[in-house]
């Protein structure tokens, strides 16, 4: 089984979600999870940092897309954070670079809310 590993930290009205491992089938749904609970709090301004994220499926992508209209429904946003060239690139090659905003650190993310 993948290593995975979400680390909450909240920050005032943001929450960075740190993920660490493999995002792949078998770990989505810690992922998922994760976000349902911030959903389920009105936590709607986060930011997922990659820092940590050494590889990521499609199923890990398809997390993101469950929730970002919710979250967005709600004046909030998933913001990406400190992704390696790697991870970027499997966003970039199913287009979502285009729907979702990426930064450097979290410091700058949490700026752009």
């Amino acid at each position: 089984m993948a290593k995975f590993n979400v680390v909450r930290e909240d920050r005032e009205a943001v929450t960075i979600l740190n993920l660490d491992g493999e995002l792949d089938a078998h770990t989505a749904p810690d992922f998922e999870s994760a976000l349902e609970t911030l959903v389920r709090e009105s936590r709607y301004k986060i930011i997922v940092s990659m820092k940590g994220l050494e590889y990521l499926s499609s199923a890990g992508l398809n997390v993101f897309l469950g929730f970002v209209d919710e979250v967005r429904g709600q004046n909030g946003d998933i913001k990406i954070s400190q992704t390696s060239p790697r991870v970027y690139k499997v966003f970039d090659w199913v287009g979502y670079t285009q729907l979702y905003e990426f930064y450097n650190t979290n410091e700058e993310a949490a700026e752009s809310f």
